[in-house]
């Protein structure tokens, strides 16, 4: 793996920003976002309103001040792991990594979806066969 530059000073203090006014602006379930930067790596963490910090996400600089690498923070692993932004693709801006940790960590803290999801995914009706049924079902179905 060749050299990764380390993220510059100016693109340190952009980040953070970007991701203040972005967690302001959409995240209400967090006090703040702090940002820590150690090398080509970008770690935040949001505080919530009783003061817990919770580890959201890492992004990996690669020469751009737009454009990440993304790794959602995983409480069940205790480590950072790989992931594609809510976009579908695997580079992304600061404000989409916090868009998509936020979905991960924060849905079930009062953050609702800005319209509500279809609850009728079916565009046909349901066949009249039953794929699961139970042996009671099984045995009489053969005996007819």
């Amino acid at each position: 793996m060749g050299h990764v530059p380390a993220i510059p000073d100016s693109t340190r203090a952009s980040i953070t920003w970007r991701l203040i006014l972005h967690a302001e602006k959409n995240w209400p379930q967090l006090d703040k976002v702090q940002v820590t930067c150690r090398g080509a790596f970008a770690y935040a963490a949001g505080v919530l309103p009783g003061g817990e910090k919770i580890p959201l996400f890492r992004l990996r600089y690669g020469g751009s001040a737009h454009s990440f690498g993304l790794a959602i923070y995983s409480a069940a692993r205790e480590r950072y792991e790989d992931a594609l932004f809510l976009t579908g693709f695997p580079t992304g801006t600061p404000q989409e990594a916090l868009d998509t940790a936020c979905t991960t960590h924060l849905t079930g803290l009062g953050h609702e979806p800005d319209s509500e999801p279809s609850t009728n995914l079916r565009d046909s009706p349901l066949s009249g066969r039953i794929a699961c049924r139970s042996p009671e079902a099984r045995r009489d179905s053969r005996s007819s």
